[in-house]
């Protein structure tokens, strides 16, 4: 099973403000834990929304609308993630628990969320191929 936990951002991610360099020490750690634990799919920061794109879809088989950044509601913005796979969801609440105060300012907030699998998605035998296929070919490391 694989969950993302999703850290919201503040008005000082949204800003800019660079985590302090015992925050990033601490996320460090944790993300070290979680490798070495063989559970981290992969874990990043965002940039704030000021370069952010947004396309949307005003109507069904409609153009696309592209809007640029900043967006407004920074509760409602995502400043980075991480997507571990792990044996269950209590498992994921537990890594979540563990994680860091994402902003080192008591402001922290993270969403914990699964991710769909191929399964999940469909029934048809060909289209489900399909789909794991193409997961088989992300995950396929560089060389291998």
């Amino acid at each position: 099973m694989r969950f993302m936990m999703i850290v919201k951002a503040t008005k000082d991610s949204e800003a800019g403000v660079l985590p302090s360099q015992e925050l990033l020490e601490a996320m460090s750690r944790y993300n070290e834990e979680l490798a070495r634990a063989g559970v981290l799919v992969a874990a990043d920061g965002l940039h704030p929304s000021t370069g952010a794109i947004r396309i949307s879809y005003p109507e069904p088989g409609g153009k696309p609308k592209v809007v640029d950044g900043p967006f407004t509601e920074a509760k409602e913005m995502i400043a980075g993630f991480t997507l571990i796979e792990v044996k269950s969801r209590e498992e994921a609440i537990e890594w979540a628990m563990r994680m860091p105060d994402p902003h080192g300012s008591g402001e922290g907030e993270i969403e914990l969320r699964q991710v769909f699998e191929a399964p999940e998605l469909t029934q048809d035998p060909e289209a489900l191929a399909k789909l794991i296929e193409i997961q088989a070919q992300v995950t396929r490391k560089p060389g291998a």
